[in-house]
Order: structure tokens, then C-alpha cells, then sequence
């Protein structure tokens, strides 16, 4: 199949500067529809890649994103959601962006167009063939991610990515791709819009599947979360109170003092 960049593709849409705000809103709402039928299309790809994830995981792998620009971002989002939402360590789940920690904020320039460098930035955290590397790349030709990937192949590294372009290098290096076809942007090439969306949406159901099926989420209840504010606090009281049939403040100095749902459950369970 001859590789089309459907992401640089011209937008449907003509003259953005003469539309009234209203129309900007409505024709970006209107393509922002499209998103997750794409998604929902790539389900199976996504279930073989989770499958995979949980298996390494559950024997002591770990789970690497990398990327660049906003598919590096978007990679150490979703990482650094890892550790509070399911109590996980902060070495579960890493997310490397080209350029570095700097480059989360600022665009560094050329950063992404050095073939060896992602291979060397995940030197530093002695990736193994215990765990998963997924290449995130709305183009699918990034350098840094390609060559990241194709090193990863040949240490026999389990390789995922998130791409949006059908046939692109990366999903062919891949050995568990994931193609969302989004189409054109409403601003042509601007891929931190439906493609930085659908990759979130896809980065979401990765995580939160794995995390569910290692057992880090009793009914739809984060019972691991960090309690990181008092929110957090309040939600796991109630948490508490609710499955064990107590009085909230008494759920709360459990939960305070066990540090975690899931503890304050299970030692109450104990004693019980």
C-alpha cells in the first residue's frame, strides 16, 4: 500500500480567517466528531497491544511512551497520571519526549529529527525485554521515534505506536500497531488537534484498561489513588464508608491513617 500522510493533507474547510467566531467553533466542533468513530475502529489493535502491556507488566516489565512535541507531551501525561490515580510506582509508566524535560514546555528545535537519540534516552533507564515501548507519532515518521522503535525491535522489546497515518513507517515497525485515521485537520497539519485528540483518547483506554486488569480498581473505584488533596480525601472516605457501612468521619481517620483505600479496607477487614 503506497503511504499517504493523511495528516498534511489540506483541510476540508477554506478562508479560516473570514469566519465568524461561531463558525470557527462549529466547524472544529464539527470535525472533533469524527474522533472517536476513528478510535472505536482501532479497538482490536488496542486490545492486542493491552493484552500485551498486562502480561509484561504482571512479570515486572514497565510501560515507555516516547514521542515528540505534542505526542511526547501527550505520552508524559498520561504517564505522570499513572502513580495518583492508581497508586502506582513512578517507574511503572515513563513517558520521554524528544528535547528532554525542557521540551514539555517550549518546542526544542530539531529535537525530534535525530534517529539515534531516543534509543539513547531510554538508555538511561536500562529498557529491557521485560517491557513495552509504545512510539507515539500523529506522522508516523519521526525520526527520533523510528529510530527509538527499530533499536527496541532488535533488543526484543515489545514495540506499540499511535499514529494516524495508514501504512506509515512507524506502523510497519511496530510489532503491535494502532492506526487511528482522523483525516485532514481543520488547520492543515496541525496535528495537536483531532490527531492529538484521538491519541489522548487511545492513551486513556491503554492505561486505564491495564491498570483495571492488574487489579488496581475494585468495582469503577480508584481504591489506590494518592490521597494528593482534600478531595482525593473526601472521595475515598466515602469510598470507606460506603464498603465497610460506617460513619464517614470514622472512614476518614481509617483512610488517614492507612494512607490508601485499599488499605484502610483491608486492615478493617483484619481485625474484623
Amino acid at each position: 500500500m503506497e503511504f499517504e500522510k493523511t495528516t498534511e493533507k489540506p483541510s476540508n474547510y477554506n478562508h479560516l480567517e473570514k469566519m465568524s467566531v461561531n463558525e470557527l467553533l462549529m466547524s472544529i466542533n464539527q470535525e472533533d466528531k469524527t474522533i472517536p468513530l476513528a478510535v472505536e475502529k482501532a479497538i482490536p489493535q488496542i486490545e492486542i497491544l493491552v493484552t500485551e502491556i498486562v502480561f509484561k507488566l504482571q512479570n515486572g516489565g514497565r510501560l515507555f511512551y516516547i514521542g515528540s512535541g505534542t505526542s511526547g507531551r501527550l505520552g508524559i501525561v498520561d504517564a505522570s497520571e499513572c502513580p495518583p490515580t492508581f497508586g502506582v510506582n513512578d517507574d511503572l509508566v515513563i513517558g520521554i519526549i524528544a528535547g528532554g524535560d525542557k521540551a514539555i514546555r517550549k518546542a526544542v528545535e530539531n529535537a525530534e529529527d535525530s534517529i539515534e537519540q531516543g534509543w539513547i534516552d531510554l538508555q538511561s533507564y536500562l529498557i529491557s525485554d521485560k517491557d513495552v515501548l509504545i512510539g507515539i507519532a500523529a506522522s508516523g515518521t519521526t525520526p527520533y521515534v523510528l529510530g527509538a522503535l527499530e533499536k527496541a525491535n532488535q533488543h526484543r522489546i515489545s514495540t506499540g505506536c499511535i499514529t494516524m497515518n495508514l501504512a506509515s513507517p512507524l506502523s510497519k515497525l511496530a510489532k503491535f500497531p494502532i492506526v487511528v485515521t482522523v483525516g485532514p485537520e481543520f488547520v492543515t497539519g496541525s496535528s495537536r488537534m483531532k490527531a492529538g485528540t484521538a491519541q489522548k483518547l487511545v492513551l486513556n483506554m491503554i492505561s486505564t484498561a491495564a491498570m483495571i486488569k492488574l487489579g488496581k480498581i475494585k468495582d469503577n473505584k480508584m481504591i489506590d489513588m494518592q490521597l494528593t488533596n482534600q478531595k482525593l480525601i473526601e472521595r475515598g472516605s466515602i469510598m470507606i464508608a460506603a464498603e465497610l457501612r460506617i460513619a464517614l468521619d470514622e472512614a476518614q481517620k481509617l483512610l488517614l491513617k492507612y494512607g490508601s483505600v485499599r488499605k484502610a479496607i483491608d486492615n478493617h477487614h483484619s481485625k474484623q
